[in-house]
């Protein structure tokens, strides 16, 4: 099942400006919607007004990290079953670990490339839209 030009919409958080914006060219180029979002709070309102089917979500953020978020995001039943991969400069084993105890599915280094962002869509893309 192809997810390309099916409506999958994605949610990017990261409040790093050329992040958040070459994550959105890399996506719209593979045929999905994307929602951007500069932090947390940003995050949250936009998660219950678009119901993304994947969220891309930085680590660290201001006010609001990216666990927190994860965390957040994860506790509400509508979004439970969200795929949330973890953004990070960093690829400690520590962060992945951290990440999967708030409920991400995956962590993605960046800088990220093109292949690397439309794997993951894909990886999760049959999922999400499969238990909506």
């Amino acid at each position: 099942m192809s997810t390309t030009g099916s409506g999958f919409k994605v949610l990017v958080i990261d409040d790093s400006n050329t992040i958040r914006r070459s994550a959105e060219i890399f996506l719209k180029q593979g045929g999905h919607e994307v929602v951007l979002a500069e932090d947390g709070f940003d995050a949250l309102a936009k998660v219950n007004d678009y119901a993304p089917h994947l969220i891309f979500c930085d680590i660290l953020m201001p006010r609001l990290d990216g666990y927190q978020t994860c965390a957040i995001i994860k506790r509400n039943q509508r979004f439970a079953q969200t795929p949330v991969v973890m953004l990070s400069s960093k690829d400690g084993v520590f962060d992945k670990a951290r990440g999967r105890m708030v409920g991400s599915q995956d962590y993605l280094t960046k800088p990220f490339t093109k292949d690397q962002l439309l794997q993951a869509v894909q990886r999760f893309g049959t999922v999400s839209i499969g238990a909506t």
